[in-house]
């Protein structure tokens, strides 16, 4: 193919990135439902069905100018305080960012969005600043209006020529901007920031990694940007390299990689923290539905597992440590009888019945994609097909009616949880 002279003068694009964020998302969904303003609002998720120890999903900006810090636990809000309870609505939320993203979808293709969680996105607008005629914040500018406008929901935006500058833009510049918008390129961000503190600002840098850097005597970026790379590299191996580039500002990953970089999965697991103590039989009862629910996403991915991990943790009031148990199977699988009974065989191998059971994780390790079915010798061939047509009838129906379309008998008993948490997302109540 050849290139014009024009392409050739062609000057390349200056990469410019935007993040996105939306305040107190679930609060202020919460108050716009109310028909009240977001921003000043006294309100916080939470379901108020639980103890005064469950904690905060969100916590309106109202609240929090008041010292109301955010994913508090309900007892920590002032009693003093005059506040609305709003009971978690997952799907609400869902349907909210649903609706924020169709906005994005107007102005930019999905390849150049990368969705970061349900209330946050990276955007690459380098080649639309020109085809728009406006400067970043600009468009910005106008993907805020439209935002409040069509949703009532207040969002903020970092600038800046990488993803992370564009990230540390809305994470710290944009809360003091009057317009909630952030820029920055590498010189900015050495002149504005490089002395700013505490440290645990700045994306990716964990309490624990603030910890080791102050044992170093590293306490800003400035400080880090200054330091020896190879007591770095000694104190946070390869992880000393992100931290070095991210002081000076740079990041090379871009949207592009992102989007072609395919994850390899090598377990798959669920876990749940149960509202009250469990004994022996109900704890049974938990493993089997958990290590069920797994199987048939295991085969829903056409992957299977010849690895059995379960860890129990027990009530404080035992005073026992948690347990880890674990089972190698003789051939991977995603037999949903072969890994139940393979979960319950551990469960019953590490289970103190004399300690009751507050915390449950499942996790099938070890995974491979499906390379035609494997027959247990002890079983006959016609069984073992019945078995995975069954399977995957079962699972049609789950994906037409939902997960909570299909109960066993044992969901009905006393103490299940799979008929409550198939009406849950990211465990709260849909």
């Amino acid at each position: 193919m050849q290139i014009s002279v024009q392409e050739r003068r062609r000057p390349p694009v200056q990469q410019v990135y935007i993040c996105i964020d939306l305040k107190s998302f679930f609060a202020s969904v919460e108050c716009v439902e109310r028909g009240l303003d977001p921003m000043t609002a006294k309100l916080v998720v939470a379901d108020p069905t639980r103890t005064e120890k469950t904690i905060c999903l969100a916590v309106s900006p109202a609240l929090r100018a008041l010292g109301v810090r955010n994913r508090c636990r309900v007892f920590e809000i002032p009693p003093r305080l005059d506040y609305i309870m709003a009971q978690p609505r997952m799907a609400l939320y869902i349907r909210y960012s649903a609706r924020i993203y169709s906005i994005y979808l107007r102005y930019f293709s999905p390849e150049d969005i990368h969705v970061y969680s349900i209330d946050e996105v990276f955007i690459d607008v380098s080649r639309y600043l020109a085809v728009q005629r406006k400067t970043p914040r600009e468009l910005v500018k106008t993907l805020l209006r439209d935002i409040k406008a069509e949703t009532g929901l207040v969002a903020t935006c970092g600038i800046g020529s990488n993803l992370y500058l564009a990230k540390i833009a809305l994470d710290i510049i944009s809360k003091h901007a009057p317009d909630f918008i952030g820029e920055l390129d590498e010189t900015s961000y050495r002149e504005k920031l490089w002395d700013h503190r505490p440290i645990t600002d700045f994306w990716r840098v964990s309490r624990g990694t603030s910890a080791r850097l102050a044992s170093l005597g590293i306490l800003t970026m400035r400080d880090v940007a200054n330091a020896r790379e190879d007591v770095l590299y000694k104190t946070f191996g390869v992880d000393a390299e992100l931290l070095i580039d991210h002081a000076y500002g740079r990041e090379s990953v871009t949207i592009a990689d992102i989007k072609a970089y395919k994850p390899k999965s090598e377990s798959i697991s669920s876990g749940q923290v149960l509202a009250r103590d469990y004994g022996l039989d109900e704890g049974r009862i938990i493993v089997r539905e958990m290590a069920e629910a797994l199987a048939f996403e295991l085969f829903a991915r056409g992957e299977t597992t010849d690895s059995i991990n379960i860890i129990l943790g027990y009530s404080q009031s035992s005073g026992r440590k948690s347990v880890h148990g674990s089972l190698r199977l003789d051939a991977a699988t995603c037999s949903v009888n072969d890994l139940v009974r393979g979960a319950q065989s551990v469960y019953e191998r590490i289970m103190d019945p004399a300690a009751p059971i507050r915390k449950l994780t499942v996790c099938y390790a070890n995974l491979h994609q499906e390379q035609g079915q494997q027959y247990d010798i002890f079983s006959s061939h016609e069984e073992q097909e019945r078995e995975r047509s069954l399977q995957s009838a079962m699972l049609s129906i789950k994906r037409k009616y939902g997960s909570g379309s299909l109960l066993r008998c044992m969901d009905l008993q006393e103490g299940a949880t799979a008929r409550e948490r198939s009406r849950q997302i990211g465990g709260h109540r849909a």
